[in-house]
This record gives C-alpha cells, sequence and structure tokens, in this order.
C-alpha cells in the first residue's frame, strides 16, 4: 500500500499538500464532534444522577406515609426502591466521572498536541514552498535577463559583420555620410517600438496618453539633496505606487515596482540622491520625472527659475537651493561614461555587452543552482512531514478506537442494564479499521506519486555539460558519446561488482526494496550531477542501497520515462485487449510498441533489464520478490504523461515489467532484428554510405580456418588455362546471412566493453566464477570503444567464390592469404574490445577500393554489389 510520502506529490507541490492538509484538518474536526460527544454524555449523567439523588428527600418529606407502617411488606418494596434510586444516582454520577477522568480530559489534551503538531507542519512547509516559488520567480527574471543579454551580443556581432563587410569602401571619402543616417534611423523607429511596461505593452500613443495623466495626477515638487542641490519635477515612491494601484489597476506592490522600474529602464524616471537606479515603494527614495517623459507626453517640464546672479554658493541653504548647483548635479548625474564610472576606463561597448552577458550567465546559473538545493531541501522536508503526518493520523484514528473503547468501557462497568446499547457501542468500535481508512484516504485522496522536477539550467548554446540529472535521456547520451548514459552504466557496473561484498541473497535482492532516505541520495547526486562522468571513490562513500536508490532517482527525474509516456496509451489498450489472450499474441504486439522507442532509451532499458534478470537469477527470487521489485520500478520505467486518479490505479507498468522480466531475450532480440533491417533498409537506399556488417567475432577462428582450407583446395586444384596477368577484382560476393534474426544486433546500451572481457573466461576478481555466457548484470564499462569491427575472415562481407567461377575471377592464394591477413590486423586495431551484451551496428571503412587492384578501381567506384549482414550468436 502506499504511503503519504508517495502520494501527495503535485508540479508546484501546494496542491497535493493542500489537499492532504485539507483532510488533517478534517480529522481534527472530527476530533472535537467525539469529544462534544464525550463532553456532553458526561453532563447529561451528571444531572441524571443528581435529579436521581432528590427522589429520596424528596418522598422522604412526605408524611403520613411508609414511615408509620413499622412491618409492612409493602414498606419493604418500597425502602428496596427508593435504595436503588440513591444507588442509581451514584452510578450516573460516577458514571459522569469516569467519562471525564477516562475520555474527555486525555483526550482534550492530545486532540490539541494533534493540531499543534499539523499546524507547525503545515507552516514549516508552507515557509519552504514560498520561498521555492519566490527563488522560481528570481530564476525566471535571470533567465530572461541573461538571454537578452545574449541576443544583444549576438546582434552587436551582426552589425560588426555587416559593419565591416566591404574594407575596400573604408579608403573612399562617402562612407562616413551614412553614419549620422545610421544613428537618426533608430531614433524614429523608437519612437514607433512599443514599450513594455509590467505585463503588457503599450504603442506610443497609449505611453503618451499614461504619461500625460502621471504627470498630471502624481504629486511632484522638489527635493534637496546635500552637496547636489536641488531636483525639480520628483515625486516619491509611495506616490507613483499609490497611482499605479488605483489608476493603472496593479494587484500588488510587487508588481506596481515592477511597473516603476519599466518606467526607469525607458528613460521616464530616474532615481536621485542614492547609488544606484532601482525604483522601490519608498516614501524616503525620490524620482525624477526626467525631460523625456514631459516630451512625450506633451506636458510642459517645470522648471527653476534662473538666478540672476553670477557667483557661486558654497554653503548654507543657498548653495542646496541654488538652481546653478542643482544643474551641475544633475549634469554631474547624467554623466555616465560607459567605462569610466564603472572602473573600466578602456573598456568598450562591445566588451562591456559580453562582460554583462557573462555576468548574467554567472548570476542565472547560480540562482538555478540555489533553487535546485531549495527544492532538494523542499523534497526532503516534504518527505519527512509527510511521513510523520501518516504516523499522526494513523495515531489518530487508532486514538478514537480507544476513544470509542474507554467511552463504552465507562458505562458497561457501571450500569449492566445498559448492556445493550454498549454491546452496539462495542460494536461500532469493531468497524473503526485505522489501516482501512487510512488506505480509504489515499485510494480517494491522492494526488500523485514523487516524481520530481527538475529546473535544469538552459545554457543559451544548448549544452548539457554541467548537469546530468534531468536532463533528457538522449542529450545526456549524446553528450557522453554513448548509447547508454555513462552514469547509467558506471551505477549498474558498481553495483555489479559490490553484490558479492553482501552478506546472502536476501541482501542482495534487498538492495532495491529498501527504503533509503532521500537526504542521503541527494547528497550522492550532488556529488555527481556535474555532467562528468562519476568516480567510483564518491560510490565508495554510500551503501548499496543508496547507489541503487541513486539509479531509480535519476530515472523519476528524467523530463520523461524510460518507456516514454507517448506510448502509454498503446500500452494501456494492449494490456487492457489482450488480457484474457495467451503471452504469444501480446509480446509482437509489445516489440512494434517499443521499436518505437528512441535508440537510447531502447539500450538503456536493455542494460536495465539485463541487469535485473541477471540479479533475479542469480539470487533465485520468489514471486513475491519480483512483484516487489516490478512494483519498485514501475514509475521508473513507465509513467503516463499526466498522472490522474485513473492513471494511480492503473498497473500497466508493473505488468510491462513482469513481461521484460519473463521474456526479455524473446522481446529485445525482435527490437534488435527490427533496427537492423531498419539500418540495412537505410542502408541499401543511400549508396554513398558504406555498408555496415556484423560485429560478431564467436566463430572468427572457425572462419579463418574454413577460408583458408577453400584457398589452399583452389590454388592446388588443376586449372584450365593460365591465369590472365591482369589483375581482376578480388572482392567476394555474400549471397546469404548466417545466423536467424535472434542473432542480430544493431543496437548497444552503452557502447563499450564488458568489465569482464578483459579477463579470462569464467574468473572475475569481485564476483568469482560467472557463467559461459553472462546476459544480465555485466553492464558495459567505460573505456570500451563505441564501435566494433568483425574480426572473422568475411569483413566486407565476401565469401568464398564459387566452384563454376572462371579461373581468371578466381582469388589468388597468395594474395586472399595477404588480404586476410591484413583484415584480420585491422579487425584486432579497430576494436577496442569484445562489447558485453549487446553492441553497436558498425559502419565498415570504405577499404575496399585501397584493397583492389588498380586496374580495376574505376570499375568498382561505380557501384556496390548487394549484400547481406552476417548474423551469428553473440558471445557475452
Amino acid at each position: 500500500m502506499p504511503g503519504f510520502a508517495d502520494s501527495f506529490w503535485s508540479n508546484d507541490y501546494a496542491a497535493g499538500l493542500g489537499v492532504l492538509f485539507g483532510k488533517l484538518q478534517q480529522g481534527v474536526v472530527e476530533n472535537r464532534q467525539l469529544l462534544t460527544i464525550a463532553r456532553m454524555r458526561a453532563e447529561a449523567e451528571d444531572v441524571y444522577g443528581q435529579r436521581l439523588s432528590e427522589i429520596a428527600p424528596a418522598v422522604d418529606k412526605i408524611p403520613n406515609g411508609f414511615n408509620r407502617d413499622d412491618g409492612a411488606s409493602v414498606r419493604k418494596a418500597y425502602e428496596g426502591v427508593r435504595t436503588e434510586m440513591e444507588d442509581a444516582s451514584k452510578n450516573h454520577k460516577k458514571i459522569a466521572q469516569n467519562i471525564r477522568d477516562l475520555v474527555v480530559n486525555p483526550f482534550t489534551r492530545w486532540c490539541d498536541a494533534h493540531e499543534s503538531r499539523l499546524q507547525n507542519s503545515q507552516e514549516e512547509l508552507q515557509a519552504k514552498i514560498k520561498a521555492h516559488d519566490k527563488q522560481a520567480e528570481v530564476v525566471k527574471k535571470l533567465r530572461s535577463n541573461y538571454f537578452n543579454k545574449c541576443r544583444l551580443v549576438e546582434d552587436l556581432e551582426e552589425e560588426n559583420k555587416l559593419a565591416f563587410q566591404d574594407p575596400e569602401s573604408a579608403a573612399s571619402p562617402k562612407p562616413k555620410q551614412p553614419i549620422p543616417e545610421i544613428k537618426v534611423e533608430p531614433e524614429e523607429e523608437e519612437d514607433d517600438d512599443p514599450y513594455e511596461i509590467g505585463d503588457e505593452t503599450y504603442s506610443p500613443d497609449q505611453i503618451k496618453k499614461i504619461l500625460a495623466h502621471m504627470l498630471n495626477n502624481i504629486k511632484m515638487g522638489e527635493t534637496k539633496v546635500p552637496i547636489l542641490g536641488t531636483y525639480q519635477n520628483t515625486s516619491a515612491g509611495t506616490d507613483i505606487v499609490e497611482y499605479l494601484q488605483r489608476h493603472m489597476g496593479t494587484t500588488s506592490i510587487s508588481y506596481a515596482e515592477r511597473i516603476g522600474q519599466d518606467l526607469i529602464t525607458h528613460g521616464f524616471l530616474r532615481l536621485i540622491g542614492n547609488v544606484g537606479n532601482t525604483f522601490a515603494n519608498s516614501s524616503r527614495m525620490f524620482y525624477q520625472w526626467r525631460p523625456q517623459a514631459f516630451k512625450l507626453a506633451g506636458v510642459p517640464e517645470k522648471k527653476a527659475p534662473v538666478s540672476r546672479t553670477f557667483s557661486m554658493p558654497v554653503s548654507g541653504s543657498e548653495g542646496s537651493d541654488s538652481p546653478v548647483v542643482g544643474a551641475v548635479s544633475e549634469y554631474l548625474a547624467n554623466w555616465n561614461i560607459p567605462g569610466v564610472n564603472n572602473g573600466r576606463p578602456n573598456e568598450t561597448p562591445s566588451e562591456r555587452m559580453r562582460r554583462e552577458a557573462r555576468e548574467a550567465d554567472e548570476k542565472y546559473k547560480s540562482a538555478v543552482q540555489k533553487l535546485d538545493e531549495m527544492r532538494c531541501e523542499l523534497e526532503e522536508a516534504i518527505f519527512l512531514h509527510l511521513k510523520f503526518l501518516e504516523r499522526c493520523e494513523l495515531d489518530r484514528l487508532k486514538a478514537i478506537k480507544t476513544v470509542v473503547l474507554d467511552f463504552s468501557g465507562t458505562i458497561s462497568n457501571v450500569i449492566p442494564s445498559l448492556q445493550s446499547t454498549v454491546d452496539n457501542m462495542m460494536l461500532y468500535q469493531e468497524t473503526v479499521q485505522p489501516l482501512g481508512d487510512l488506505r480509504y484516504l489515499l485510494e480517494n485522496y491522492r494526488t500523485g506519486s514523487f516524481v520530481p522536477k527538475v529546473v535544469t539550467y538552459e545554457n543559451y548554446y544548448n549544452k548539457v555539460d554541467e548537469q546530468t540529472f534531468g536532463v533528457d535521456l538522449e542529450a545526456r547520451a549524446r553528450a557522453d558519446k554513448k548509447r547508454v548514459p555513462i552514469i547509467v552504466t558506471t551505477l549498474l557496473t558498481y553495483l555489479d561488482h559490490h553484490y558479492p561484498d553482501l552478506e546472502g541473497d536476501e541482501a542482495r535482492r534487498g538492495v532495491w526494496l529498501h527504503e533509503v532516505s532521500l537526504k542521503d541520495t541527494h547528497k550522492l547526486r550532488a556529488k555527481v550531477n556535474n555532467g562528468k562522468p562519476p568516480s567510483l571513490e564518491v560510490f565508495a562513500e554510500f551503501d548499496v542501497p543508496t547507489v541503487a536508490s541513486l539509479l531509480k532517482l535519476y530515472l523519476l527525474e528524467l523530463p520523461d520515462s524510460l518507456v516514454s509516456s507517448h506510448v502509454y496509451e498503446i500500452i494501456r489498450t494492449i494490456y487492457n485487449t489482450t488480457a484474457d489472450s495467451s503471452e504469444e499474441a501480446r509480446i509482437p504486439v509489445l516489440q512494434q510498441t517499443l521499436s518505437q522507442l528512441r535508440l537510447t532509451n531502447i539500450a538503456t532499458l536493455d542494460a536495465c533489464m539485463n541487469h535485473f534478470t541477471r540479479l533475479i537469477e542469480l539470487t533465485s527470487a520468489d514471486e513475491e520478490y519480483v512483484a516487489k521489485l516490478a512494483t519498485t520500478l514501475a514509475p521508473c520505467i513507465l509513467r503516463p504523461r499526466t498522472e490522474t486518479s485513473l492513471t494511480m490505479e492503473e498497473k500497466h507498468a508493473y505488468r510491462l515489467i513482469r513481461d521484460l522480466f519473463a521474456h526479455k531475450d524473446e522481446i529485445f532480440s525482435e527490437l534488435k532484428r527490427m533496427s537492423t533491417l531498419g539500418a540495412s533498409a537505410s542502408i541499401s537506399g543511400n549508396n554513398n554510405r558504406p555498408r555496415a556488417i556484423s560485429t560478431d567475432e564467436s566463430n572468427r577462428r572457425a572462419h579463418m580456418e574454413e577460408r583458408n582450407r577453400l584457398i589452399l583446395e583452389k590454388a592446388n586444384g588443376s586449372r584450365s588455362r593460365a591465369t590472365s596477368p591482369a589483375p581482376g577484382p578480388r572482392a567476394h560476393r555474400r549471397d546469404r546471412s548466417v545466423g536467424g534474426p535472434e542473432t542480430r544486433f544493431p543496437i548497444s546500451p552503452s557502447g563499450v566493453t564488458s568489465p569482464t572481457s578483459g579477463q579470462q573466461h569464467g574468473k572475475r576478481p569481485s564476483l568469482g566464477p560467472v557463467l559461459p555466457k553472462r546476459s544480465s548484470l555485466e553492464v558495459p564499462d567505460e573505456t570500451g570503444s563505441g564501435l566494433s569491427h568483425p574480426a572473422d575472415g568475411n569483413l566486407n562481407g565476401a565469401a568464398p567464390a564459387e566452384a563454376g567461377t572462371p579461373k581468371s575471377e578466381t582469388a589468388d592464394p597468395l594474395a586472399d592469404k595477404r588480404s586476410s591477413l591484413v583484415e584480420k590486423r585491422n579487425s584486432l586495431g579497430r576494436s577496442g574490445a569484445r562489447m558485453s551484451g549487446v553492441r553497436r551496428m558498425p559502419v565498415v571503412p570504405q577499404t575496399a577500393a585501397s584493397q583492389q587492384p588498380s586496374g580495376t578501381e574505376k570499375e568498382n567506384s561505380t557501384g556496390h554489389a548487394p549484400v547481406t549482414l552476417v548474423d551469428a550468436p553473440m558471445d557475452y
């Protein structure tokens, strides 16, 4: 059964938690209702007992009754009834006291503590989510700023290219004339360009009306600044924000500050008396309306009266009020020479723009890293709080069960006459099933499984060199120059080598089922999330289950699941329509569906399935373990594009993994055959591309011996005529393929060699003896070559000549021997090592021309004879 930690996740974190806390607050209200029942029942029992106690004194006040009868049996009956009334009063008072002592008081204290725990968790998570969302907004702004800077740099480079395109025109006296035109035209275009203020875009006519209304309605005055003088046409930041909220419909102060900052950016406002040019909602920060605003709005600018004195006051209030000092200070404030005020006197505008782009890039990158750290911290906190809240909810349900039991016990122990009522109450408390209620809550109010959404650093030039997690699988594999990302092959190899270090098969199987703290997994993730091949020394700092959980986290953080969500509906249809049919009808459909995936996804899926099926075989796992393993891996392998209440209940991903476990060889051999046919078709359709040949070397020695034997037989046989002195074609033709479709292998999950290929057969330093055919847990390492060439005698797809071939067209035996030796040497030299489990479909280098005599070069260059791939069983 899934728990809270895997059920209340959403893209923005707040939605899923909101549903959970809504249900938990409903539980708080339920606690209050139970308390109200117990409290009012205690009060009713107390009142009832008090009224019963008033019966005896009331009847004693009646004179001339049973007091006068000394020995009548009726009096004894009366006294018995009277005594019963007193006893009943005591019993009901005792019930009331027991309900208060055993139910009301302790459960009240527990409910208060429970509500406080929920409140603290909710406030803490809300604070973290708010900080995360705020940082996400900062990242968006910095990303926009970074991209804008990069675009400006590119525009400047394009202008420089166009400006220096014709060097001959530099000597003529006329090129200087277009320079003023280039300066004037942008100013005319600027008047027609729209203005982006806040989230809206305004035309020049609209901005003219808005500025005119602002200048006529916003309070303006004079502001004295020490040393610099008095500034005219100034407004406080609070006045501007108040106007924006009143007339422009801004919903928040932050949005109003954004509009004010845009007014500064467009040159309508400027900050005075402070360093910088930032707009803020402050009554102490004043902004001067610049002449451009008055000019565009058509409103006359208010200028200070000109003084007739020619002396410049240097002290007192006259100096600060002097228009001369104000004019000079304003002139100096506007005198912003590039490269002087910023401490870089020799910096050109292009260098400044590139520097600003680099600085924006660093700020954006650091902000993304900070956001990623905050996201990890938030997810860790959510995990801890969800588990804590699950325990709290379970304790609440158990407490309710205990309260009902105690409540019924206080009554049943005192009043046997209410046994039937008590029995009913006991039946009611028996119906309370804490685990069942918890399961009901999860099944009806789940919002989604844990699928982290990584905010990756988007480089302007589309590079993924500095990050591993959250990057598209094919992009990561392309950056690693492997078919399978290095992080996957390294993790599988590390686990493969450290399974023997664990004690017993139970511990080895438990590696993938052990619940690892997300904090520990994030620590390991932070050390390898740098876009570089991970070091095994880093894994040695953590236990084996943590390393396994890192692979699951990597698959969860992929933008799309390993089996793409685009085929989720197809897989759902497969299992819905073939549920009652045999597996023989379902497996071919699965093969066709999985063939739609990218080669990187297929290769990675093959590598993972090899590992898991090998683990199941070596540890002799039972059906229960296989089911648990498939359930654990299901969200890592296949996820729907959008998770809904319907998809959360579906088991299609689980059934797919079970089929992959049971029919791995059949499914992936067919996928390899399909990819081989696709590769052959693409090769035959393009005559200019080199031919692809089989990379199998398992029967290389036998092929070499057979080929040499045929050559010697033909060399020693009788000849009908002498060999022509003219060199003839030496290439042999291959008429058919060897081996069935199950041996075709165009896909390599890693493109690297097996860690056991360089060792003696059957020996390995970590796992001990291995089987002759290792097909599941063997994972490629990072040192092998991505391409491999066959080492058999038919490097170019040739076969021995037929018996009926004329002698002039038969290969010379000595030349063929030399050719086979050269081919053998080239094959061994180009193949870095034997590949593990799967290999890529290589491309044959076009060396046939160099191996043919010069007389046939032209003939052979005009076309290629049709070939068929040689397929043979692969040696693991």
